[in-house]
């Protein structure tokens, strides 16, 4: 018995010396398998979470919101993180939204602190100096917002918006859009919609110029407000590069500019405007 024990010890011995020897032999290769496969690419997605209903900010993940990286115990929804969920799935990407001041988007970008930009960024040549942008991921047309008891509530064009106070968001071409209606008292820009809401709530302005999801928005959020449906000659005349909102990424990495085309091809312009609807039904009473 005692010959059997010594033999099995010995055994075990050798097995368990085996296996150390084994482990502390193991090529780099051998060892990098499992992280790779545990660990996923990050795409660094930049949005002001402020901009319903293309992002918001909430206290908690339902309705599918993500969390916000760099903003601890928020989280954001709304079309621009549900737009931002299909492309990481589509390229095999980690999602990471980071939070970020409308003006420090682009240049976000251009630093490396953010991979892309989704945040209803329109198309222009003058951004493009800077940033690279994909194929449209929505077409926005421009809408002008009033209270329910103004005076242009029954306005039929832009034309019957002559004399009024009007204001949008800094650096948006709804801004460049308030010189289209005659005599315009052009109001300073505003930092963001849920400002630029309150303004027109409360009798600070009395007309804010947009793009329709976010007029549609806003409406939906507060009764007191109507949406002006221009069309054709009597609506804001915008150009392609005005209504088409893309998403920004670096001119140094063009791979990821194809890849996201790729699974933007993949989602048809019907799914696009469920989505939207999808946002818009979601988004928080409040904003």
């Amino acid at each position: 018995m005692k010959f059997k024990k010594r033999i099995a010890a010995t055994l075990v011995s050798v097995l368990l010396t085996a296996g150390l020897i084994t482990t502390a032999g193991c090529t780099k290769s051998e060892t990098a398998a499992p992280a790779s496969n545990a660990t996923k690419k990050v795409l660094r997605v930049g949005m002001e979470c402020n901009y319903a209903p293309y992002n918001w900010t909430q206290a908690d993940n339902s309705n599918g919101a993500v969390p916000i990286a760099n903003s601890g115990g928020e989280y954001t929804n709304g079309y621009d993180v549900m737009m931002a969920k299909k492309i990481a799935d589509a390229i095999g990407y980690e999602l990471q939204i980071v939070k970020t001041e409308w003006d420090g988007l682009a240049p976000g970008v251009v630093s490396g602190k953010l991979d892309a930009v989704i945040a209803g960024m329109s198309i222009t040549e003058e951004r493009k100096k800077t940033v690279d942008f994909t194929d449209p991921y929505y077409k926005a047309t421009i809408y002008a917002l009033v209270r329910s008891d103004s005076k242009y509530v029954s306005a039929k064009s832009v034309a019957d918006l002559k004399g009024a106070s009007c204001t949008s968001q800094q650096n948006t071409v709804w801004y460049d859009m308030l010189r289209q209606i005659p005599d315009a008292k052009i109001q300073p820009a505003m930092k963001n919609v849920p400002s630029l809401i309150v303004a027109l709530s409360s009798g600070k302005t009395d007309v804010f110029v947009t793009d329709k999801p976010t007029a549609m928005g806003a409406v939906y959020a507060n009764k007191k407000l109507v949406m002006l449906d221009f069309s054709g000659e009597n609506g804001f005349q915008a150009s392609d590069e005005d209504v088409n909102l893309g998403i920004a990424v670096s001119k140094s990495n063009p791979e990821l500019k194809a890849a996201i085309n790729k699974a933007l091809s993949a989602i048809s312009e019907t799914d696009r405007d469920k989505i939207m609807q999808d946002a818009i039904a979601k988004q928080p009473l409040a904003q």
